[in-house]
């Protein structure tokens, strides 16, 4: 199957739901520390996830990474894994911008970093983009490149309006409990320039993609998944930064004990002293008082463990969307993080978080909304006038 770009943006358009979604279930974790949850959740993005359905799609998915291991004109795996641990960082911290600035302006600032450096380094640094800008199509993708960079900062304005406009009362009440704009702003860039590391992951990886696709035709299967096993390496770095951070935290904090029902501190709700947003207990059976009751302790578990596998999916489905996308395959990152922001936007609206803002603010947000939409139409139209049939 050859280039189809309108099937390379349908498959980001997922990726960029199931990305946005990933941080729904978290709001469903009771009593629970942050690095209790996220560890849990990273484990079934990082390693489960990725390994079960590169196995699942792959044929010989160890054989394929062993042959580009052992490859010795390229490192391949060495690069995959170092890029991946970088992109750690981001991920570390990107959960913390959301936490102080909210979905819709935490993922406008760190995503729009992460867009413009993954999607232009890799051309950059293999000496693509000029040739790419000297041709009609690829000028319209740049064209939409541009406009979902411009579609970023019109997010990052309304978000920064809001800002202005809402009391911390209101703050609490559309479940931002920590809202800090300086510290957020902060840690929302630093969040989007490592996180960039995940789209020169995969630039690294394509040695290991490419194996990958010839066991794939030659056992009669697609060459869609021929990203997957480039995930499975990539992830092994990121997983080993947050287990280092997320283990020094738990150390610190004490927080071991909650894996088998300790209450902790969970900073992803709102209120943290009134209601039953911290508390999960039966008034009647004083075991429950300082213990997590059986029921919430699973549903942690398969909340935190969902979070985790909605997050894969989001490169689940880039992966595929890139080998759709053809020569412009850089593209398909410009569209995994616009459509993410399309959807945490959405999120934002659904959890009330632009209620009692202006209504200049809330056309902004609409604005972002349409030149996001718009930014995609013209990637794929530009896609679409680069690939073979054309």
């Amino acid at each position: 199957m050859g280039p189809n770009p309108f099937l390379g943006v349908i498959y980001n358009l997922i990726g960029g739901f199931s990305s946005a979604t990933n941080f729904i279930p978290f709001r469903q974790i009771k009593r629970w520390s942050w690095e209790v949850y996220w560890i849990i959740q990273g484990f079934a993005a990082w390693i489960v996830a990725p390994t079960l359905l590169a196995c699942i799609f792959v044929p010989h998915l160890w054989s394929i990474i062993a042959q580009a291991h052992a490859d010795p004109n390229n490192h391949a795996i060495t690069y995959t894994v170092l890029f991946g641990a970088l992109w750690g960082i981001g991920g570390l911290t990107f959960g913390l911008a959301i936490r102080y600035l909210g979905f819709a302006l935490g993922y406008s600032i760190a995503l729009g970093l992460c867009m413009v450096f993954g999607t232009l380094i890799p051309p950059i640094y293999h000496g693509q983009i000029v040739a790419i800008a000297h041709t009609h199509s690829g000028q319209i993708t740049l064209l939409g490149v541009l406009i979902c960079a411009i579609a970023v900062a019109v997010n990052g304005a309304a978000g920064y309006s809001k800002e202005q406009e809402i009391g911390a009362d209101e703050t609490i009440e559309s479940r931002e409990q920590t809202f800090a704009f300086g510290k957020g702003l902060a840690i929302a860039i630093l969040a989007g320039l490592m996180s960039a590391f995940f789209a020169f992951g995969e630039d690294a990886g394509k040695p290991i993609a490419s194996i990958a696709k010839t066991h794939l035709l030659a056992a009669g299967h697609l060459d869609l998944w021929q990203g997957l096993p480039v995930l499975v390496v990539l992830l092994w770095g990121g997983f080993f930064t947050n287990i280092v951070w997320s283990s020094i935290l738990i150390h610190q904090n004490g927080s071991i004990r909650q894996f088998i029902g300790e209450p902790g501190v969970n900073p992803m709700r709102a209120a943290p002293t009134a209601g039953n947003t911290l508390v999960d207990f039966d008034p009647l059976d004083a075991s429950t008082y300082d213990r997590i009751a059986p029921s919430t302790l699973i549903a942690n578990y398969l909340y935190a463990t969902l979070a985790g596998v909605l997050w894969y999916f989001q490169f689940f489905f880039q992966t595929m969307g890139s080998t759709r996308m053809g020569s412009y395959d850089f593209s398909s990152w410009t569209l995994l993080m616009a459509s993410i922001i399309i959807f945490a936007t959405l999120w934002g609206i659904l959890f009330k978080e632009w209620n009692g803002t202006s209504p200049r603010t809330k056309m902004l947000v609409a604005a972002g909304l349409v030149l996001l939409v718009g930014s995609a139409i013209v990637i794929g139209y530009g896609n679409y006038l680069h690939s073979p049939h054309q």
